[in-house]
């Protein structure tokens, strides 16, 4: 009996599910009238009791005003003027439908604000952004500022991470500005990232396709949370979507947003909750959590059906991004005949917001919403910059006919404890790392004997064991550093970026079959599997995607810790961990423990002497 209670109470400790929950996140309680919950169904059919907390209602003008002058913090999304429905002209030859009504198939009512071309001669295409950012935010803020964009580079008609309308309408489009279901003034609850999020937008896209100021032909535009949506509305098909613009989109909410490697991170979804317009309840992710710590149909619902999502597609992934690995598995998976990557060093906003990139789109569009012969097939299905050093890359916008890169060869970079280094010889004599993982590291450094460009996914092989717990998490970083022994970063937004990462609860080893490959192992999160004392365990750890080139000389350097350490990346400050450690980490190496970093190496296209085309 104590046995299996002992068992019990592991398996919760793992789940996070004690009484306390998540620290410093309100746990659902069924008594309270801050939480509700709705029963909903999944993909497969199953029926799913889906925790919603209270929204925090829209502030208006006066009230941030009023919060400013108190030096409170003004949430990013809490704006919510009072309805207007009116049509006027919001900058000179644009005209603004405001407060437009569109009611969805369930009979619930949703707002969205439609700019249109005062001056053009019929019809035109639409772009749709949507997400519960709210369709006029900047109204609510003293100076509308979009982080790493000179001032005024985007009109305060645009909704966050979205189309500007002061560029699009005079370029012959509409944009609508939509607030989904129980954003702002529209009605009902919010329901994010999941199936309900695809059937709306079907319908508001079928919706705008009939109105008389619209051709027919809708796109999708938007970066983050904006994409995140498009690709659960694109994998519904509506008839009248043409074409999408994913920039910057994660897919698995529990892979790559939740539960990072099996680890709780449910702190970014959780400030996300609090700084929406939301009058009823919105849907409680980390709540969720808690209730389904394992992968299972509730979060299967969280990710895009890939397989649906068949129109073209201008994909963009971020390397110093969250977003990255979403991005790419979109690229990898869907099914659009019609495809385009381009991966790039620059944050989310002055990259989607930068002319070159707006040209770019803007032939993207034309081309699929306007019918216009403009060469756009020329354009490489992936482009990639390589990065090097601080603001530096090694390539820009490379030409590239796949991802991975058919040309790659997987190496091993095998690890010695004892010398803490790494070599593309394996190690005959076993040693260990012993470290504390509340306060210390692990670290191996591989010194590049030419020229080495990486690009593609990494796997880290390890041999752990851990001395008086049953489970290491495990945080991973590929770094940079000089033959002088300097740290070398890269420089995005003026702010230092790592390098690749990886992160891994090793009670959560066991690898999905069907999802896994054996550049990329993809973690199942089916079970745990507490770790025995004394016994020591290989384990597969997903990298992340990378692209970075190493000179001769210079130290590829992998680092292992037991926590997440922050720098001073703007992202690394809005994330958080919930770790389970104790007693000591151990990595085994050499011998019949070969633990080894697998790399993406990538030869040049041509050689000939010296002479080098990459």
């Amino acid at each position: 009996m104590q046995a299996a209670a002992n068992a019990k109470d592991s398996e919760e400790r793992k789940c996070g599910m004690d009484k306390k929950g998540f620290p410093g996140i309100p746990v659902y309680d069924e008594s309270s009238a801050q939480f509700k919950l709705v029963k909903e169904t999944m993909n497969d059919g199953t029926v799913v009791d889906v925790i919603y907390r209270k929204g925090v209602p829209g502030k208006t003008r006066e009230e941030l005003d009023a919060m400013r002058a108190r030096g409170e913090r003004v949430p990013d999304f809490c704006y919510c003027p009072p309805l207007n429905p009116h049509t006027y002209e919001a900058a000179p030859g644009i005209l603004c439908k405001q407060d437009e009504c569109i009611t969805l198939r369930d009979g619930v009512k949703i707002y969205a604000d439609i700019y249109l071309p005062k001056d053009a001669p019929g019809p035109v295409p639409l772009i749709v952004s949507w997400w519960f950012s709210g369709k006029r935010q900047a109204e609510g803020a003293d100076e509308w500022i979009v982080h790493g964009c000179p001032p005024d580079t985007v009109s305060k008609l645009a909704k966050f991470e979205s189309a500007d309308p002061a560029y699009w309408c005079r370029h012959g489009y509409a944009v609508a500005n939509v607030d989904p279901r129980g954003v702002g003034n529209s009605e009902g609850d919010i329901s994010s990232f999941g199936l309900q999020d695809g059937r709306d937008g079907y319908d508001f896209i079928e919706w705008a396709a009939k109105q008389d100021w619209c051709d027919g032909n809708v796109g999708m535009f938007g970066n983050s949370g904006v994409a995140m949506v498009i690709w659960r509305i694109a994998a519904e098909q509506p008839p009248h979507l043409k074409c999408i613009a994913v920039w910057e989109g994660t897919g698995d909410m529990y892979r790559e947003s939740l539960c990072y490697g099996g680890i709780p991170s449910p702190y970014f979804n959780n400030m996300s909750l609090g700084d929406v317009a939301c009058k009823g309840y919105i849907e409680d992710m980390p709540n969720m959590l808690l209730r389904h710590p394992y992968m299972d149909s509730y979060w299967e619902s969280k990710i895009p059906r890939w397989e649906n999502i068949t129109q073209p597609a201008y994909i963009t992934a971020g390397w110093c991004h969250m977003h990255v690995r979403g991005s790419f598995e979109g690229f990898r998976k869907i099914r659009s005949q019609k495809k385009w990557m381009r991966a790039h060093r620059e944050m989310e906003w002055p990259d989607a917001y930068n002319p070159e990139n707006l040209e770019d789109l803007k032939r993207f569009f034309d081309r699929y919403l306007k019918d216009i012969r403009n060469g756009w097939e020329f354009t490489p299905p992936v482009r990639l910059d390589v990065m090097d050093a601080y603001g530096f890359d090694f390539a820009i916008r490379r030409p590239e006919k796949e991802f991975p890169l058919a040309r790659t060869e997987y190496r091993k970079l095998y690890l010695d404890a004892a010398s803490g280094t790494a070599s593309f010889e394996p190690f005959k004599t076993p040693s260990e790392i012993c470290y504390d993982p509340d306060t210390e590291i692990a670290s191996f450094d591989f010194v590049a004997p030419e020229d080495m460009e990486i690009t593609g996914y990494m796997k880290l092989r390890l041999y752990v064991e851990c001395r008086g717990h049953d489970n290491m998490d495990l945080f991973v970083w590929i770094k940079k550093y000089g033959a002088d022994g300097k740290y070398i970063p890269v420089h995005c937004m003026e702010m230092e970026f790592r390098g690749a990462w990886g992160y891994m609860r090793t009670s959560r080893r066991e690898l999905a079959p069907e999802l896994s490959t054996d550049f990329n192992p993809v973690q199942a999160h089916r079970k745990d599997e507490p770790m025995e004392p004394g016994k020591i365990y290989p384990v597969d750890i997903e990298i992340w995607p990378h692209s970075r080139v190493w000179h001769k000389g210079e130290h590829l350097r992998i680092e292992i810790a037991g926590r997440f350490i922050k720098s001073d990346w703007m992202i690394d400050q809005i994330v958080g961990f919930v770790t389970d450690n104790g007693g000591r980490h151990v990595i085994h190496t050499g011998g019949k423990y070969a633990s080894y970093l697998q790399i993406p190496y990538i030869p040049p296209k041509y050689r000939s002497g010296d002479y080098v085309v990459r």
